[in-house]
């Protein structure tokens, strides 16, 4: 069984499957692809570190950058994208800043041992 050659482009459409005009896959089509928002992927970097090891250092930062990439996501018209993780920016950053309130007033309250390297000798 053989297969003929594929037919050409219609006119008025430049370019092949691989970078023409009206072909799927194509970018010929006066249009760019969405952007991810890099603040967006920051903040769900340091959402996720804030929840791991650095508490309110980075979760401030998270819900900071979080926010403005909502915000610039928004204003973009569909030409970023990333909404979703910097939400999920915004929601680490918030649960770890209050995890870090909390462990602070008890550990002021005395109800949460301050962690020590000493030693048991006499």
């Amino acid at each position: 069984m053989s297969y003929d050659a594929p037919p050409p482009p219609p006119p008025g459409q430049p370019g092949g499957p691989y970078g023409g005009g009206g072909y799927p896959g194509g970018n010929g089509g006066g249009y760019a692809a969405p952007q991810t928002n890099k603040k967006a992927i920051w903040a769900l970097v340091l959402g996720i570190l804030s929840i791991v090891c650095c508490g309110f250092i980075a979760g401030i930062p998270a819900l900071i950058l979080g926010n403005s990439a909502k915000r610039e996501i928004g204003a973009s018209a569909g030409a970023q994208t990333g909404s979703g993780m910097a939400q999920a920016g915004v929601v680490l950053g918030i649960i770890s800043i209050v995890l870090t309130v909390i462990y602070i007033v008890l550990l002021l309250a005395g109800v949460v041992a301050m962690p020590t390297s000493s030693s048991t000798s006499p």
